[in-house]
């Protein structure tokens, strides 16, 4: 099993005509995704490759049945680009795009909180089932299919590492997802844990945090009171300088809040089993995991 998306979900790209939107979208396709359908206002009619493009989400929805939405939009037009998809009443969005105005994401927020629809992101770099469905900018040849394992982190980049690693040691993943490093964004660690917990097939989970925010913390309580999976994290950024901004818009540690010790001892409090340096993630899983 997975969560989330299979080789069943029905993907609508906004932006498939620009240049990111496109290379992406072909690389989801080649890897067996379903891509449906294409959005970009004023290019209805066309094709890219063989995938037909449309003005608005609605008409790609009714015309195509897409369920999933993938955007490559511009940061100042993505708000309305994740709110016009959620009218069009698709079940997940996935929103890559980076630099998205906060005050723009907390409307997003507020729009969308009690629509039947779940966000991805932003500022993310997707969702993967392997060998199913890659919604996303993601790698998909390091990744492998089968399970037991699934893998939710803040950072893109650390998702490909940790899941090149769990590959190289035999542990193939039910889903791996990339929730973003925005101070708001849609899922969270904890929606992501619940679904773990509840797929038969997955038999542990990875998480990978990152300094800033409370995140981690409240997926620990989270982890010590809910799960019965066992769980590996790690926290990025153990020698970050407080006030200073590292790589992710909510990646900063601001007084005694957000940072990798607090982090680390909430997830031993919790029973997690910490992984203190990268490189070991992939030995380390393959202990506890098999």
């Amino acid at each position: 099993m997975s969560i989330f998306v299979d080789k069943n979900t029905r993907v609508v790209v906004q932006g498939i005509t620009g240049k990111e939107g496109s290379f992406h979208a072909r690389q989801c396709i080649s890897y067996g995704t379903q891509v449906v359908a294409g959005v970009t206002p004023n290019k209805g009619g066309q094709m890219m490759d063989d995938v037909p493009v449309f003005n608005t989400v609605i008409d790609a929805v009714n015309q195509t049945d897409a369920n999933c939405s993938l955007i490559f939009v511009p940061a100042p037009f993505c708000a309305d680009a994740i709110m016009e998809s959620a009218d069009a009443g698709v079940d997940l969005i996935v929103a890559i795009t980076e630099g998205i105005p906060v005050l723009d994401m907390m409307k997003v927020k507020k729009y969308i909180e009690n629509l039947p629809v779940r966000l991805i992101g932003p500022n993310c770099p997707g969702i993967i089932t392997p060998g199913e469905a890659k919604i996303g900018i993601m790698p998909g040849n390091i990744h492998k299919p089968g399970g037991p394992i699934g893998v939710v982190s803040r950072s893109g980049t650390l998702t490909y590492e940790v899941v090149h690693q769990l590959t190289q040691n035999g542990l193939g993943q039910t889903t791996c997802i990339g929730i973003g490093g925005d101070p708001v964004n849609g899922t969270n660690f904890i929606d992501v844990l619940k679904a773990f917990q509840e797929d038969n097939n997955t038999q542990g989970v990875v998480m990978v945090g990152e300094i800033g925010g409370n995140a981690e913390e409240l997926a620990s309580e989270y982890i010590k009171k809910h799960m019965t999976k066992p769980v590996i994290g790690f926290i990025a950024g153990l020698t970050a300088p407080p006030g200073r901004r590292m790589g992710h818009a909510g990646a900063i540690v601001s007084g005694n809040s957000g940072t990798a010790q607090a982090k680390i001892q909430a997830m031993k409090e919790a029973d997690v089993h910490v992984c203190e340096n990268l490189g070991n993630l992939g030995n380390l899983a393959k202990t506890i995991f098999q």
